[in-house]
């Protein structure tokens, strides 16, 4: 999400004039866009923006925070870091492009000594409509797949996350629109799209009713798979209590919709589930996983989880890692829990202590690695359909795509695969990473 609000401000810098540039010391505008999930997200956006300072001693250069943490630190921030001169919340991302050319021309009337008085904006306001404002994409000519915004906001209120006070309450935008973006992609490349929202299945249910049974997410994913030139439909991220039966027997005939689904679970203690006020229980989450699989045999299921949660226990511990043992999840994002400032947890009593967090985290990560190599090493020999994104990020002499199921596949081949889908029969994998070569053919 933060990604694609960065590229929405990238795209709208671009078209006043600005450019992009690789590396930072050529600048003269530097803007940060924050998270604020964990408390070391924020430490590294400081201490990033402070050692930025320096590029102002040789030229004007205007500073700006954008996003969560601007949102929730607000005028604070002009206080910790001095030379800031932009503080933009996350309904104001339409706005920064203005802000940014006023902040540049008052920094050129200081600099040629016209004018000493400083230029700052603390913009953190809410805004109607601002869903509606994330809506343009900074592609390039090989660019296949591309983020849809069609929500903004969470009402659900989970007792570690500062969401809701960050991005507000939920808002979405029409499908008429959503399905303008898409089909605006489409004719530009655009393969794949993935739809986002905070709890992306929970998409207009306060705006739209259900049309024969179907929620409005449901009736969303059928719009966008009428798209022609859309090959993929990805979204996230969902929450269990979202995943209805109409979104379930959805990848039964969305041929577009592809097997994949990252469904946090966050944890296997129905104890701890309750106090961080997830809504669902272990075993229905178990109940949901199994109800998908009968749907969707080959589905891909990811997941999030938080060790050492405030009041953890062992036994709470062991509960979440039996858990994960039973579902086998194909990879997990698992984060030691992080205290946020003005969250319910954070003032819990019994919090944890780090090494017992890490230890959990290390332990876990463990499993889940393993069964990411087990999930992963079922796909040798086999041919499987990728689509091809570009050079593969860590050897430019390959190319990497992903499967339907959200695996890295990694190939060598020429341009001509480049926005295309491929077969590609996989000879090894490292557990998050396939690698094969393009099958017969193509």
């Amino acid at each position: 999400m933060n990604e694609r609000d960065s590229e929405q401000v990238a795209q709208m810098l671009a078209e006043r004039g600005h450019t992009l540039i690789t590396h930072e010391d050529d600048a003269d505008v530097v803007l940060l866009n924050t998270c604020s999930v964990r408390d070391l997200a924020e430490q590294k956006a400081l201490g990033k923006m402070g050692m930025l300072g320096r590029l102002s001693h040789s030229r004007p250069v205007v500073y700006g925070f954008l996003g969560c943490m601007a949102q929730s630190r607000g005028a604070s921030l002009l206080k910790d870091v001095p030379h800031l001169d932009l503080v933009v919340g996350t309904q104001k991302f339409h706005r920064v492009a203005d802000y940014v050319d006023q902040a540049l021309a008052k920094k050129r009337l200081e600099a040629a000594r016209l004018d000493d008085v400083r230029f700052t904006v603390v913009d953190t306001e809410e805004e109607s409509g601002s869903q509606g404002t994330i809506m343009d994409h900074l592609t390039d000519r090989h660019q296949v797949s591309a983020f849809v915004s069609i929500m903004q906001g969470c009402n659900m209120h989970c007792t570690f996350c500062i969401v809701p006070y960050t991005r507000g309450h939920e808002r979405s935008r029409s499908i008429p629109e959503v399905v303008d973006e898409v089909r605006r992609l489409a004719e530009r490349g655009v393969k794949e799209v993935t739809l986002l929202g905070q709890i992306v299945n929970l998409y207009g249910r306060h705006e739209f009713e259900k049309v024969d049974g179907k929620s409005p997410f449901v009736q969303l994913l059928e719009a966008v798979h009428e798209v022609p030139g859309i090959e993929r439909i990805r979204f996230t991220s969902p929450h269990p209590i979202g995943f209805r039966k109409d979104l379930v027997e959805s990848f039964s005939y969305l041929s577009k919709l592809v097997e994949h689904i990252h469904l946090p679970l966050q944890s296997g203690s129905n104890r701890i589930l309750k106090a961080m006020h997830r809504t669902y229980s272990a075993e229905k989450f178990v109940t949901l996983v199994d109800q998908i699989r009968s749907v969707t045999p080959r589905i891909a299921i990811t997941t999030d989880i938080i060790v050492g949660f405030p009041g953890e226990t062992e036994d709470d511990y062991w509960q979440t890692r039996s858990l994960v043992d039973r579902v086998g999840f194909d990879n997990a994002f698992v984060f030691k829990y992080s205290k946020r400032r003005d969250t319910p947890a954070a003032e819990m009593d019994n919090q944890v202590p780090e090494p017992i967090k890490e230890e959990r985290n290390h332990d876990l990560l463990a499993l889940v690695n393993e069964w990411a190599k087990r999930r992963s090493d079922k796909f040798i020999g086999q041919a499987v359909e990728i689509l091809c994104e570009g050079p593969s990020k860590t050897n430019a002499a390959r190319l990497m795509g992903r499967s339907r199921g959200n695996k890295i596949v990694v190939f060598e081949g020429d341009e001509k695969y480049i926005g295309r889908l491929v077969d590609i029969r996989i000879s090894r994998s490292t557990g998050f990473t396939l690698f094969g070569e393009v099958a017969a053919g193509n």
